[in-house]
């Protein structure tokens, strides 16, 4: 692994993946800093990520994401917690792959469904009718996940993180990370 990729992680996954919760922790003992790049997006926008896609839509809220991730991407030794949409375009899927290390946080379906079923937060579930069925919500976190499922595949290291507590994914993630450094790894 390139020494100056090393020094930039990306965490990818889908909307209750466990991207913000590991970011940080995963920052605190690399000894980098964490950053959120919906929290970048709303302090540029001075709006929040919900209030984006329902004033201006999502088009509007990818190009924000795209300039925030590029000026993230100059970044040094930080853990960059990404969007569940972020990668889902080639611009800025290369723009992750050529500045830093891309981290997969894959959780299955049915665990998606089941931390996101009563979830109203997420701007891609509010695209739902009020009172959706739990079918409903179910069939679109599957179509969503199976769209987007490709970019994420891409990803450098892909961490399985069904019944994972967090503590494990870090040593998980630290490891595969040692592993793509060590000169043995072509």
């Amino acid at each position: 692994m390139a020494e100056e990729k090393s020094h930039r992680i990306y965490l990818t996954g889908f909307m209750g993946s466990g991207k913000s919760t590991i970011a940080p922790i995963l920052a605190n003992t690399l000894g980098y800093t964490s950053v959120d790049i919906d929290r970048e997006i709303e302090k540029s926008a001075g709006k929040t990520v919900r209030e984006i896609f329902e004033s201006f839509g999502e088009e509007y809220f990818r190009e924000i994401e795209r300039k925030v991730l590029q000026e993230l991407s100059h970044r040094e030794e930080c853990v960059i917690s990404l969007g569940g949409g972020t990668i889902i375009s080639d611009v800025n899927l290369n723009i992750v792959k050529s500045t830093g290390v891309l981290v997969y946080l894959k959780v299955s379906e049915e665990q998606l469904f089941h931390r996101l079923k009563h979830k109203t937060d997420r701007p891609m579930l509010s695209s739902l009718p009020t009172g959706a069925s739990e079918i409903e919500v179910q069939q679109h976190i599957n179509t969503l996940l199976a769209r987007r499922e490709p970019y994420y595949a891409q990803a450098d290291v892909i961490i399985d993180m069904e019944g994972k507590k967090v503590g494990v994914t870090i040593d998980i993630i630290m490891e595969r990370l040692r592993q793509m450094s060590s000169p043995q790894q072509k």
